[in-house]
């Protein structure tokens, strides 16, 4: 496995959950799904001493080394980074919030396409992730079934025959496996109609989170909804759960919602996208909250065909450059928050403005 990884290169570069691709990708950003296992020798997490937390990590490092074929792989000290570079990786969908702030020996292994990772050492030894841009949760279960294959070949996980995985958390136990699907819903948020979805969903035990996972807000109008439990069900029931009973109804209620606002209030509609791209194009300073809320109403402004020459990749590409510590590796320094608004409205009016000055609306 590597160890050096170039981050620089990297924040160049969209990253897998926001390539654009993929089917229903003007509404479904990306597909993951999240195994979590334990080695049998040791106790979970929470019960560690600091040389346990050491020895599982070691321990994951040299069985992982020990794999064919994984040479490519880049194995990154998560203890050893600066707090920029693990927030970096958190903006990157790459770790967990709650792995960057806890404290000890802990870790990831990447892959160089950044659609799999690895943690060890998070609320549970391994969390296992694989994402896909766009509804793809089929092919995402297949490829994280044969990477927990490959790893429970050299590691032995903690297994009960009557319960199947054990996890830290009892609402994990039995698959260990999170089914996630992260959406984009502008328009339900503008038609005061996302809480009476979500709430329907939570009767079906399906949660909602934010877009950086579990306690994170709902910024961007981005939303993910995944499985709440998973003892009694099998991979199989609850992928379909998600993929095809939940999410399907999820896209079908908000493109109800764009044609609602496009035939009832097209220029109303039409205004809000203006402004956005507008206050995008022209803004002096601007927040990060700011540039994620304009940003999702020029991305549905995009897909409604409200706006030219600006490519929905390009939008999707600012989502991620502009979050704090992307923007401080694109500019190669320590920004403070005034320098960041100000090197943020600047870098946006770079990427939204057309050769002649102008932006791009219909």
């Amino acid at each position: 496995m590597k160890r050096d990884t170039d981050f620089d290169a990297m924040a160049k570069a969209p990253g897998e959950w926001l390539r654009g691709t993929g089917s229903e990708s003007d509404i479904v950003i990306s597909s993951r799904i999240r195994l979590a296992r334990n080695l049998a020798d040791f106790p979970f997490i929470r019960r560690c001493t600091d040389e346990d937390r050491l020895s599982i990590e070691r321990t994951v490092r040299a069985r992982m080394e020990s794999i064919a074929g994984w040479d490519d792989i880049q194995y990154v000290d998560l203890e050893q980074l600066s707090d920029i570079d693990r927030l970096f990786l958190v903006e990157r969908q790459l770790i967990s919030r709650e792995i960057a702030d806890s404290d000890g020996a802990r870790a990831v292994a990447v892959h160089p396409s950044e659609r799999y990772s690895v943690m060890i050492n998070e609320e549970d030894h391994l969390r296992i992730q694989v994402m896909n841009s766009g509804l793809d949760l089929q092919s995402a279960w297949e490829s994280i079934n044969e990477l927990d294959d490959t790893l429970e070949g050299v590691i032995l996980y903690a297994f009960h025959p009557k319960y199947g995985y054990l996890t830290a958390c009892p609402t994990n136990v039995g698959t260990g496996l999170r089914v996630s699907v992260m959406l984009h819903l502008p328009a339900l948020v503008i038609t005061d109609q996302i809480e009476k979805v979500f709430r329907s969903m939570q009767k079906i035990n399906v949660t909602v989170r934010g877009l950086y996972g579990e306690g994170s807000q709902y910024t961007g109008d981005f939303y993910q909804v995944s499985n709440q439990i998973t003892l009694g069900h099998s991979e199989k029931e609850l992928v379909t759960l998600v993929g095809e009973d939940v999410v399907p109804r999820i896209i079908e209620y908000e493109r109800k919602a764009r044609a609602f606002l496009v035939d009832k209030s097209h220029e109303d509609l039409h205004d809000e996208v203006s402004r956005a791209l507008g206050i995008l194009s022209t803004a002096r300073k601007i927040s990060s909250d700011e540039t994620m809320h304009y940003l999702s109403k020029v991305r549905m402004g995009i897909s409604l065909g409200l706006i030219d020459d600006v490519e929905v990749g390009t939008v999707n590409k600012l989502f991620l450059q502009t979050q704090p510590a992307h923007l401080q590796k694109l500019y190669g320094r320590i920004l403070s928050s005034s320098d960041r608004h100000a090197e943020r409205a600047s870098y946006l009016q770079r990427h939204l403005i057309t050769g002649n000055g102008s932006s791009s609306l219909n």
